[in-house]
């Protein structure tokens, strides 16, 4: 039950600064608890042999499975490591379709049939355990009863102790398969996404002789969480927060984020206690962020780390999204991570840089000086354009979901087009090179002739455009379009395969031209410059906001589906099927079954919002409307009896009557409401209930919204039962 409106006001303003106050004296320097609960290079020399420590590193970098006798070792260490820092339990963590973690704590303890208590961690518990992962979404791959699934120990990411209240648990990331091995997590395929492109980027790679020494090629990710936070007696007076993460209902408070007042501005005191204790946390779990500040939306935030593997940054955002909850609740506060929690004002997103670097610290997407001279930044650079150009439609369904919805395409994100900025200096290198013509037997000489055209880079050679889905930003790209409760690992998976794919088409073109006796750097600039021309309808410089740009997009033949039913249709065609068989990035029957558990998850995102909303409306709005109506036809009733002239009474007159009709409406349009919901319930195939509730259903929900809104404008404060945006937004 929610608290009123006017006693959760009143909650945060008797409340004293120290209840939610836990700045320490934090003397201590950063170093001195960096990853202090993580299981790391230093801890492993600690607690396992030389010998040991070694293999295993070994078998990390080779990616290589551990033999048994190096877990038995391993857990032997990792145990000891454990309970000397006071954990009790251990877990196999694990990223589940359900977008957050999972996890499940069992004992170091033991009984024997003697009675003796004994400490115990197998080899076998480290490498794999098997939860009852039944009710997990599975999209088919097996049904209810068949209870059995595994978790297995991903040792390239690094386990670690997870602190909550006097409980200390061994956490070790996993992947988590069924039991006939298929995929139930998103962790699996990134992994195989990782690999795949590894090997495409190292046969090109080889094909530039200053790359004798590159025996690794990895991908680098820093994502950037953007949030807002309440009071968490406000979050708890609002049904729709406590039940979708969003406000269903709430009328735009008349001052919002229009000066930009809030953007980089001052950090709060209170808020600056919270960020500081979250920093703390991350340190301890080796989560390297390093910056925070206010974002444009009033109440809205950002952090970001540096930059890390592809697979550790992962772990690491969903283990952070897990804390920013935990250490929220210490200072009565609540995390908003929707990616539209208000209407009016900014979404949020979580920015996902991508990069490639090899073993000796070269970044492959750093341009140098002389970008247009790097024929091997050029190759990475172009053949990365290349594979979005050809999937723009993969990419954007790996990051829909009903709530990003909210936020795609909405004057202050990115639109739901796919389309690929690099600056100015960039595309006319693009287009010099595009533009010369090559002949068959093009040789060394007109290669360098070609190359010389091109000018030294003075700045930096792309501006910055907020509006584009993918940006390239110096030395990585951005792809803005991540909804802030995504799983970086969708994303990811689809960046790896899709870029993996094309460089692997590359290397074949190269060597084919070599072949036919091409000069090797004649040929790779002929096929930089084939995928240029091909990839020239996915570049643009514009503003990705403007209606001219749909018109321009459509005739450039760029899909645009801004909703989710319609864009991850993506996942499942004969295109994407091709593609990721052949990446074995995921299996037909793992396609189709996290296909399937998208379209569901769309379903019931929807089905709560809706049915919440209905109770919203029936139960706290429409009676706090018809008490305040009540009493103004009493006042028009008594000013009429009193025998004043109509013109006395004409304003609460029009009053009572503006407020009859939206009441009608609103009723009206909640019993639409749970009738087209009903009926698309009832439909047999998934993607049809996700159409009905994307065509029939979602429009009646944003049109109560706009009566409800108009009513909250007209009905006096003291009757109204909802937590404004006003008291949400600028309390503090």
């Amino acid at each position: 039950m929610s608290l009123p409106r006017f006693s959760a006001v009143d909650t945060i303003l008797n409340r004293n600064s120290s209840d939610y106050d836990f700045i320490d004296s934090q003397s201590e320097s950063i170093a001195s608890y960096f990853g202090c609960n993580v299981f790391s290079n230093e801890s492993m020399l600690k607690y396992l042999s030389e010998e040991t420590y070694q293999k295993l590193r070994d078998a990390i970098k080779a990616g290589k499975n551990l033999s048994r006798d190096l877990s038995v070792e391993v857990a032997n260490g990792m145990q000891k490591w454990a309970t000397d820092k006071g954990a009790t339990h251990y877990a196999h963590w694990f990223q589940p379709l359900t977008g957050r973690t999972a996890e499940k704590h069992d004992s170091f303890f033991n009984i024997t049939p003697d009675g003796s208590a004994i400490e115990e961690f197998s080899g076998d518990a480290l490498a794999q355990q098997e939860p009852d992962g039944s009710s997990f979404p599975g999209g088919g791959l097996r049904s209810t009863f068949e209870a059995r699934g595994y978790t297995a120990w991903d040792p390239s990411s690094p386990a670690f102790i997870l602190e909550v209240g006097e409980s200390r648990t061994l956490c070790i990331p996993t992947i988590f398969v069924t039991y006939g091995g298929e995929a139930l997590d998103y962790k699996l395929p990134l992994l195989k996404s990782e690999d795949y492109l590894e090997k495409a980027a190292l046969k090109v790679i080889k094909l530039f002789k200053s790359n004798e020494d590159v025996s690794r090629v990895s991908v680098t990710l820093g994502w950037e969480q953007e949030y807002f936070l309440v009071d968490e007696a406000l979050f708890y007076a609002r049904p729709d927060l406590m039940l979708t993460g969003r406000t269903l209902i709430g009328k735009i408070a008349p001052k919002g984020q229009q000066l930009d007042d809030h953007y980089f501005g001052s950090i709060p005191k209170r808020i600056l206690t919270y960020m500081r204790d979250l920093e703390k946390e991350c340190h301890k779990l080796g989560i390297p962020v390093r910056t925070r500040h206010n974002e444009v939306g009033p109440g809205q935030y950002e952090l970001a780390p540096m930059f890390e593997e592809v697979n550790v940054a992962v772990d690491h955002n969903q283990l952070l999204m897990d804390l920013m909850d935990r250490v929220a609740i210490k200072h009565k506060l609540r995390v908003l991570l929707h990616e539209k929690p208000f209407a009016g004002v900014n979404g949020s997103g979580k920015h996902n840089n991508w990069s490639m670097s090899t073993n000796t610290g070269k970044n492959l997407l750093k341009p140098g000086k002389q970008p247009g001279k790097n024929l091997e930044f050029l190759t990475f650079f172009v053949t990365t354009i290349r594979a979005v150009h050809e999937h723009a439609d993969l990419l954007r369904a790996s990051v829909a979901s009903a709530s990003n919805d909210h936020r795609l395409g909405a004057n202050e994100a990115p639109p739901a087009i796919i389309s690929v900025f690099i600056g100015e200096f960039l595309s006319k290198v693009m287009k010099d090179i595009a533009s010369e013509k090559l002949s068959d037997d093009a040789g060394v000489k007109d290669v360098m002739e070609l190359l010389s055209k091109i000018p030294e880079l003075e700045k930096d050679n792309t501006d910055r455009n907020r509006t584009s889905p993918f940006a390239f930003t110096g030395n990585k790209f951005e792809i803005r379009m991540v909804g802030s409760t995504k799983n970086c690992a969708s994303p990811m998976t689809v960046m790896n395969a899709i870029v993996g794919k094309q460089l692997e088409d590359f290397y074949s073109k190269v060597e084919s031209l070599i072949s036919d006796g091409m000069n090797k750097e004649a040929a790779i600039l002929s096929v930089i410059r084939t995928y240029i021309i091909e990839s020239e309808p996915v570049l643009f410089e514009g503003d990705g906001y403007s209606d001219e740009w749909k018109e321009d997009a459509e005739k450039r033949g760029l899909p645009n589906t801004p909703n989710t039913p319609d864009a991850i249709k993506a996942y499942v065609t004969e295109k994407s099927r091709a593609l990721f068989k052949e990446t074995n990035v995921l299996s037909e029957k793992e396609l189709e079954a996290h296909y399937e558990v998208m379209v569901e998850n769309y379903i019931l995102n929807l089905q709560i919002e809706s049915r919440t909303l209905g109770e919203m409306v029936i139960n706290h709005v429409l009676p706090a409307a018809i008490k305040y109506q009540n009493e103004l036809a009493l006042n028009v009733k008594n000013l009429k009896e009193l025998g004043l002239d109509k013109d006395k009474f004409e304003a609460p007159f029009t009053l009572l009557n503006d407020i009859a009709e939206n009441i009608a409406l609103i009723k009206k349009n909640v019993l639409l409401m749970t009738d087209e919901r009903r009926k698309g319930n009832d439909y047999e195939e998934a993607d049809e209930i996700a159409h009905a509730y994307c065509y029939k259903v979602k429009p009646l929900m944003e049109k109560i919204r706009v009566y409800v809104d108009r009513l909250e404008y007209l009905v006096s404060d003291e009757y109204w039962p909802i937590v404004k945006y006003r008291e949400l937004m600028f309390i503090k």
